[in-house]
């Protein structure tokens, strides 16, 4: 059993040795200059002069370059316009994440009070068979009716503000309306007499 460990340790053992080689010129080879790092060339200069020759378009690049001029003023227009919608969506996602907040804590009554005012909008529309302007009247009168019922201190605010507001734009269609008759309806004015042009 020693021979058999002594063979297969042995050469095992010789290949843990370090040798030191030391190598010397050869004593008729003739003497060679040293290439500086910068010299030596990666790549073969190509022999002659060079020409660019631009490859022909295939279909898909035609039909890809004339999609890319079509769409970009559309792409400009975008670019131009994100900026600016930028804060709006992200007031509006906000609220939306505010709502599902609010929805998901809702206090108590919240749910069957919906379910009232919605029944009431439906009514509504029901109720408006017929006319296109009491199809826009009656569903959202009769929500605001059946909210006004659970929450009467948001409704006399909405009214307030809501009531001001159509005072303004009947004031302002009224001084319209009236500058208008004046300026156009009068017999006899100066701008609208045929011999005037």
């Amino acid at each position: 059993m020693f021979k058999v460990i002594w063979r297969s340790v042995g050469p095992a053992s010789l290949s843990l040795l370090t040798f030191k080689v030391y190598a010397s010129p050869k004593r008729d080879s003739p003497h060679k200059t040293f290439v500086k790092v910068n010299e030596p060339s990666l790549y073969s200069v190509p022999e002659g002069p060079s020409k660019y020759v631009e490859e022909s378009r295939t279909q898909l690049e035609e039909s890809i370059s004339h999609l890319r001029h079509y769409c970009e003023p559309y792409t400009s227009w975008c670019q131009e316009m994100y900026p600016q919608t930028k804060p709006k969506m992200q007031s509006l996602v906000q609220w939306g994440l505010d709502s599902y907040e609010y929805l998901q804590n809702a206090p108590p009554g919240f749910f069957p009070r919906l379910g009232v005012t919605g029944f009431a909008g439906i009514v509504g529309l029901l109720l408006a068979r017929g006319s296109k302007i009491k199809k826009l009247v009656y569903p959202p009168g009769f929500m605001g009716l059946a909210a006004s019922l659970y929450y009467p201190q948001q409704a006399i605010i909405f009214v307030q503000v809501s009531g001001e507001k159509l005072y303004d734009w009947s004031l302002g269609g009224y001084i319209v309306v009236d500058l208008w008759k004046e300026n156009f309806q009068k017999p006899g004015n100066v701008k609208n007499s045929p011999g005037n042009k």
